[in-house]
């Protein structure tokens, strides 16, 4: 069994508050796990209005599926107009 986890920071844009943010990050994060069966979940940041962190999980029996999908993801999110990818760092164990 192979597991990949993933830790993005990202920026929000357009968020005046925190309810504003996490509107945001909760249509970002559903979008997320329907497409593409993973985990994930904000994990850093939760009373910063502007910025965020997030982690992704994923589980297969092939490291190189694993990296395929959190590329995916990451692609995904970078595509998102409402947020930019500040950084992210990617474990496969």
């Amino acid at each position: 069994m192979i597991t990949g986890a993933c830790r993005i920071e990202m920026i929000i844009y357009g968020a005046l508050s925190l309810k504003d943010k996490r509107r945001v990050i909760k249509s970002l994060l559903d979008r997320v796990r329907s497409r593409y069966n993973v985990s994930v979940a904000e994990v850093g940041r939760n009373d910063k209005w502007k910025t965020t962190v997030i982690g992704i999980s994923t589980v297969s029996n092939s490291a190189i599926q694993v990296k395929k999908v959190l590329d995916a993801v990451i692609k995904f999110i970078e595509g998102d107009g409402r947020v930019e990818v500040t950084g992210y760092h990617i474990d496969i164990i």
